[in-house]
């Protein structure tokens, strides 16, 4: 019978008999979970596979465009298959969109105005939405920020009266009427409400929302703000969340979900870009953030990247149900070392994020060290913390990726700060993520952060 995986690892690697032994038994535990992830990844495939059928796509929608971008027939259809995929009434799909964090920002300055609020019912935004919330505030809008409950999750009630009282708010709002016809209602943000929700745990260590619970509380947030006489608006920041669930936050309420191409609906081959799907009214009024008014989506130049785009979006349920299955193994193996995991491996997901507790600071740029060795690019570097733009800790980060940043390969990020927590994703094999767990586990024994037994250190020469 041929080595495990695991076996041909350690010779490799140099790695313990008892971390093989504990990978072999993880890899036993968890075969049917992850092969549940790998049978919903062929689901959403299929959903994937008849919208790309529906917008009738051919090799000339691959070719691209330069310029302005006048009449890209292959991006308007991608805005049209990403708006089926997702459920919503329109897309804008752009290269010129560069992070999650931009697409973020479109949404909120096309949902919020002067004399609007913005409530954040998910606790504290990711660290780079901040600045995001700082400049609205500085435009006039108010905002509010709802805390988590004493299990970390987000409560619909306590949003919900948030909500109501935003409203209040909202209908005094001071701005001035948008003048021109077609924009959409309550830009201007007079009694309108902004909520947003944050569907990944971020930095924080706490759970996931699941598109259930995000629909429970905006439904309720729409009860109240009806019943205040204000309109409400729903944003969904949908980053490391795609092709997870069996349906995405649009069918569950939300207005505007917004997220990054080098995440999960990039599967991997998309070389930068961002999405925004939702409401018509409001995908037309962030495009014209992106661009300007007047001109809004009718331009973007595709730049010969239009084939990456689809084809990338064409294998990104198969890349997140590889990290999804990968993220399985991980959470077994490395909670059978003694480490705190979160979620469980036989817990239900909504992202394909892995929180390890570390507990140390020291164990946290280990542990990095160890992922940063399973890399395909850049596996000698030594990851090493820095204080990056829209952060307020130092954080460290080990990827070895093809694309700068892309979170669906396999990488790892680590604020560094108490109760340090590093968060593992992605990972468009699934062995990549198995071993990539097996590596950084060998690390944290070497350095004696592991229960087991580590080498002796070696004593020091004399002079």
């Amino acid at each position: 019978m041929a080595e495990s995986l695991y076996a041909a690892a350690a010779a490799l690697w140099d790695l313990p008999a008892p971390l093989v032994d504990k990978a072999e038994a993880a890899e036993r535990l968890t075969a049917e979970r992850r092969a549940f992830w790998r049978d919903r990844a062929d689901r959403a495939f299929l959903r994937v596979l008849v919208a790309f059928q529906k917008a009738g796509v051919t090799e000339a929608h691959l070719a691209g465009s330069t310029g302005y971008g006048y009449g890209d027939v292959g991006r308007e259809a991608l805005d049209a298959i990403f708006a089926q995929v997702f459920g919503a009434q329109a897309g804008l799909v752009r290269a010129q969109i560069v992070s999650g964090t931009h697409a973020l920002s479109l949404c909120l300055r096309a949902a919020v105005g002067p004399g609007g609020v913005l409530v954040s019912g998910t606790g504290p935004p990711y660290d780079t939405l901040r600045p995001q919330v700082e400049e609205l505030q500085d435009f006039g809008a108010r905002y509010l920020e709802v805390s988590l409950d004493r299990s970390g999750r987000a409560d619909p009630e306590g949003v919900a009266a948030a909500v109501g009282e935003a409203a209040i708010v909202a209908r005094a709002g001071t701005g001035t009427p948008g003048r021109r016809e077609g924009r959409a209602s309550g830009a201007d943000g007079r009694g309108r409400v902004c909520l947003f929700l944050q569907r990944s745990c971020g930095y924080e260590p706490v759970p996931s929302r699941e598109i259930a619970l995000l629909g429970t509380i905006i439904a309720r947030s729409r009860e109240e703000a009806t019943a205040a006489g204000a309109e409400l608006v729903t944003v969904v920041d949908n980053c490391y969340g795609e092709f997870v669930e069996e349906v995405e936050p649009s069918t569950a309420g939300a207005d505007l979900v917004a997220g990054s191409l080098i995440k999960n609906p990039g599967g991997g081959l998309a070389p930068t870009g961002g999405y925004v799907v939702g409401r018509a009214d409001l995908v037309a009024r962030a495009a014209e953030f992106l661009t300007a008014p007047g001109l809004g989506g009718k331009v973007g130049p595709t730049l010969g990247l239009g084939r990456l785009l689809y084809q990338g979006l064409f294998l990104a349920p198969r890349a997140v149900g590889a990290a999804l299955a990968g993220a399985t193994f991980a959470a077994a193996f490395l909670d059978s070392l003694g480490l705190n995991v979160s979620p469980k491996w036989h817990e239900d997901r909504t992202d394909i994020i892995q929180s390890v507790h570390l507990g140390s600071r020291e164990a946290v740029l280990t542990f990095a060290r160890g992922i940063q060795a399973a890399a395909p690019v850049d596996s000698a570097a030594r990851p090493e913390p820095a204080r990056l733009p829209g952060y307020d800790d130092e954080v460290v980060m080990a990827a070895g990726t093809f694309v700068q940043g892309a979170s669906i390969e396999l990488s790892l990020d680590a604020p560094l700060r108490a109760p340090y927590v590093a968060y593992l994703q992605g990972g468009l094999y699934e062995a990549h993520l198995k071993v990539a767990s097996v590596l950084a586990a060998g690390e944290l024994w070497r350095a004696g952060h592991l229960g087991l037994a580590a080498p002796p250190r070696p004593e020091p020469s004399g002079r």
